[in-house]
Parts: structure tokens; sequence; C-alpha cells
């Protein structure tokens, strides 16, 4: 998925924007503010602030502003907008779809119109042991949904042949390692509605509770473990790999004790080559949501850490089948 580095993001939206946005709004309700929304860097986001008859709504605007992207995956808008329906049905917390302009006829720009979750993005919460959970929680309820008819399915972002090792590592025998291990045959799994893009930055919280998931524009069927392993790579490199283990163990008690569970060591070592394919770099969604104190030197440390791990946990797995 390419990553715009430069949004076009503005406080207010240009007349042909709104108009469309009036027009899917009805005659009854007005828009009283716009507020563009941080945290991702793929497309711009507005928050929209809405009245009429005695009542307010929050909606959100999505606009895809990255032409590479769209370019790659022209049905983006279809694609996040047959996601949020299907979440919907599965009884997930997440926007419900409100409106689309797939290429951008209506509005000038491809954009998805949707309902405004409740609650805020926590990176460095309080309570670091109930967040971990919840995180896992919310997951675990996304894939006990079992399987659904969905048009995408999963596939990876990187050829595990050309992988190579990362230039910043200070093990590059471990790396060796799982360059060997994710060009091997996937595991065997079942194919489940998973949201492929889960990690802190896509989950709401309000009153110390998840209050939904955010941002299903990736949302497929594949493999769970491809939505565990996006989540704890996230976690390894804002709290390192101890909090990744702990997120892990209560996915598992949540997955019906682990009998629901299909985990396998490969899926975090595969979405773990996706990460550092590009190099390493400071995820500027978490800098917009306050988090300065990251550098490249630390994600190094944590995600050689990680990778050690992730070798540990499969040669423990291989020993117990």
């Amino acid at each position: 998925m390419p990553e715009s580095q430069h949004l076009a993001r503005q406080a207010g939206l240009s007349p042909g924007v709104l108009a469309w946005i009036r027009k899917q709004c009805g005659a009854q309700w007005h828009i009283r503010g716009i507020r563009p929304l941080l945290g991702g860097i793929s497309s711009a986001v507005y928050e929209l602030e809405l009245e009429g008859n005695g009542e307010s709504a929050s909606w959100v605007l999505r606009q895809y502003t990255n032409r590479d992207w769209l370019e790659e995956e022209p049905d983006l808008v279809a694609h996040e907008s047959a996601a949020l329906q299907a979440a919907s049905e599965c009884g997930i917390a997440a926007p419900g779809w409100l409106a689309s302009d797939s290429n951008g006829g209506g509005s000038g720009t491809p954009s998805v119109l949707m309902s405004r979750l409740p609650g805020e993005v926590v990176l460095m919460p309080k309570a670091r042991a109930g967040w971990l959970r919840g995180l896992a929680q919310a997951l675990a309820h996304l894939h006990l949904q079992g399987t659904k008819s969905f048009p995408w399915t999963y596939f990876s972002y990187i050829d595990p042949t050309r992988f190579s090792l990362p230039e910043w590592t200070g093990k590059p025998e471990v790396w060796r390692d799982i360059s060997r291990v994710i060009q091997g045959p996937e595991p065997a799994y079942t194919h489940r509605f998973i949201h492929r893009d889960y990690h802190p930055g896509n989950v709401l919280w309000e009153h110390g509770r998840v209050s939904g998931i955010v941002d299903w524009v990736n949302a497929c069927l594949g493999p769970s473990g491809i939505d565990i392993g996006h989540c704890r790579v996230n976690l390894a490199q804002l709290h390192g790999p101890e909090a990744a283990d702990r997120f892990l163990e209560a996915y598992m008690e949540c997955m019906q004790g682990g009998q629901g569970a299909e985990y396998d060591p490969y899926w975090d070592m595969v979405t773990l080559a996706c990460y550092v394919s590009d190099g390493l770099e400071v995820y500027r969604g978490w800098t917009d949501l306050g988090v300065t104190h990251l550098n490249e030197e630390l994600l190094a440390i944590r995600l050689d850490e990680y990778a050690e791990s992730l070798l540990q946990r499969r040669a423990a797995s291989l020993i117990t089948r």
C-alpha cells in the first residue's frame, strides 16, 4: 500500500466537495464544522459536525489523495465501502457507511463518507495491561465471526524470495534465519474476514474500553495471523517485544482459550519483513498523535529483539508439535 508523504489537508473543503456532502446529507442537515483528523498518512480524513432539527451528528469524510495508490488499486472506494458494510453485518463496531464517490465525479476526489465512532486513539496508555487486553479482545471478536463471502482476498505485500537483510541490524544471523522461514511454504489457514491493518492507531477508546475499529480499506479474507502480526510489530516498536507477547497471550485467551486460534510465528515474520523492507523510520502517524520519544536507534534495537523472539517462539512450537 503506497503511503503519501505529503497530504493536502486543509481546514476547509472546496465548494464542490461541500456540495457533494450536502447532497448526501439531505435537506435537514447543515454542516456546522470541519476538522482535519490526524494519525493517518495514506489519505486525507476530516470530521464533519452536522446539526438539524435540534439534533447533531458527526460524520467522517475520507478522501483518497494518493494517486500512486489509486493507480495501483483503483477500487479503493468500493473496497472500503464494502468492508464497512461487511463489518457492520458481522456485528463489529466500525463506522457506518453512508455514501461513496468512486471516481471523484461528484466531489472531485475519490471519497467515502461514513459515520464517526465515539472515542479517541490511545497509543501510550496509563494502564498497559488492560489496554493490551482490550486490543486483543477486539481482534478476537472480529476473528470469531468466522468466514464470510467477501470479494477481496489476502496477498503478501512483499515477495519473500527478494527480501534483503536490513542494513541497520545488529543481528544479521537472526534476519537470515527469518528470511529462510518466510521463503518456505505458508502455513495452512482458514480464510477469515480480517482487518489487514490492525494496530493501535486504528482502534478507538472511550471510558477505558474499545469503542470501535477504523480504516477498513485493506479488509479481506485471509489468515488471522496477519492481523495478529500487524498489531504485534506495532506494539514491539511502541512499547517493546514484551508488550507484543502480552498481547498475543491475551488474544489466545480470548479466542476460546486458544481453541479458536490459528497462530503461527510465520505470519509474524512475514509481517515484520514487510515493515523493514522499505527501511527504518518512526511512523509519522505516531508523531502526529504526540508520540515523540521514539527514534530509529531505539526501533532498531526493539525490532532486532522482536525478530530474535520470533525465532525462539517458532523453535518452541516445532518442539511441541
